[in-house]
Parts: C-alpha cells; sequence; structure tokens
C-alpha cells in the first residue's frame, strides 16, 4: 500500500565506505581529478522536488524519479569516496532534465591521458554495453560500461559503490516510503595509452549518467 504523505526521517546520502585507495594497489602514485560538464547533454528527468503532485519527467516507464532532497543538487561539487564530481543543479520544479540517458551521444573531454573514467550512473535495469574512446590521433578504442538497477533493494551487479541511496521512491502521484533507489560509482578503464579527447556514449537509453569525472595518475619522480 502505499502512502501518500512525504517521510519524516532525513534522506540517506552517501553511504559509501570505500575509497579511491580500494581502486588502486598499494604504492599507487596520487592522483588527479577532472569532472566534465554535462549539462548540455542532458535529456532525462531522474530527481523530483518532494511533496510536489503530478512529479515531471521519468527515470523509467513508470515515471518514477529520485526525490532531490536524497540527493546533493546543489549545483557544486559533489565528493563521492573523495572523487569530485559536478553533481545536477536541483531544478525539480521547473522540470528541467538532470541525467544523461545514453543514446550514442559523443562527450568532449579536455584531452588528457587518463586511466580511468569515473561514472554516477544508475540503469533501468542492470545494463551493460560498449563506450568508445576517442584519441587525438584518431585512434578509437572500445571499453565496457557496465551499470547495476537503480531499482529498490537491488544489490551492485558489476562490481560498484554505492553513491547515494534514498529513503524513498517518488511515483507521478505519491511516495513510496519502504522503496530506496540507488545511484551507483563505477569505473570505465582506459586501457589504451594516448591522449582521450572524447568519450563516445552506448545507444542505450537504459543507462542514466549524472556525471562524470576523469582520472589522472601523478608521475612520481624517481
Amino acid at each position: 500500500m502505499a502512502n501518500l504523505t512525504e517521510p519524516s526521517v532525513q534522506p540517506r546520502t552517501s553511504e559509501l565506505t570505500h575509497t579511491p585507495a580500494d581502486f588502486a594497489p598499494p604504492g599507487s602514485p596520487p592522483a588527479d581529478f577532472t569532472p566534465v560538464g554535462l549539462q548540455q547533454h542532458f535529456n532525462g528527468k531522474g530527481v523530483s522536488a518532494p511533496r510536489r503532485w503530478p512529479t515531471t519527467g521519468g527515470f523509467n516507464v513508470w515515471g518514477n524519479t529520485f526525490p532531490a532532497e536524497g540527493l546533493p543538487t546543489g549545483g557544486g561539487d559533489a565528493e563521492v569516496a573523495c572523487i569530485p564530481f559536478r553533481f545536477p543543479v536541483d531544478d525539480s520544479a521547473a522540470g528541467a532534465p538532470d541525467n544523461l540517458r545514453c543514446r550514442g551521444q559523443s562527450v568532449d573531454v579536455p584531452p588528457g591521458e587518463y586511466q580511468w573514467i569515473h561514472v554516477l550512473a544508475a540503469a533501468e535495469r542492470r545494463t551493460e554495453d560498449e563506450a568508445v574512446l576517442h584519441y587525438a590521433d584518431g585512434s578509437t578504442r572500445r571499453e565496457w560500461l557496465r551499470i547495476s538497477d537503480f531499482w529498490p533493494e537491488t544489490d551492485q551487479r558489476f562490481g560498484e559503490l554505492l553513491a547515494f541511496r534514498t529513503r524513498y521512491l517518488m511515483y507521478p502521484r505519491h511516495s513510496q516510503h519502504n522503496m530506496v533507489p540507488s545511484i551507483w560509482l563505477q569505473r570505465v578503464p582506459v586501457t589504451a595509452p594516448g591522449t582521450v579527447t572524447a568519450v563516445e556514449l552506448p545507444d542505450n537509453p537504459a543507462i542514466h549518467i549524472f556525471a562524470i569525472t576523469l582520472e589522472t595518475r601523478r608521475t612520481v619522480a624517481a
């Protein structure tokens, strides 16, 4: 039975207990991070303001959305597992898009020799597809982008870390308090050396990306 009022508990945001040290072997050099602006590519509405019915947009075919109060939607930098991200601005009332639904977009990035592409993302069901990395010399490289289901109480399937889990799930005309959806922290390796200039995302609308950050390992002098 759906509850038609908002929960009295405060939203639970980041529950991460890991840091980038869990990703890197002992003795790895420190990392530099480059958050990527995605706003011009946003084409999905997955976050709703609480207590405003009906909600606008929808993460999936049922019109579910994440409650804005459970996410860092202030429009500034959000840090997850010590990795800085440029999280979407909360413009729920205006119905502005807040995530990138993958439809084969090419996202230009500052040219650099990166090791990892970190993403804050969720899928309408657990999904894996290929992204294409574009290099300055004209070459390309395919890498797997694997994202677990956002659906409440669904565990990660691809080794991600939990980034955010809100206290309840929004429907177009009510909120479901016993359902807690998730956004995941996933990473894509850059396995071929060279200067990356763009990331071409898969044509797979089940994958929703909220933020991307690129990682470069610093060179340590001997």
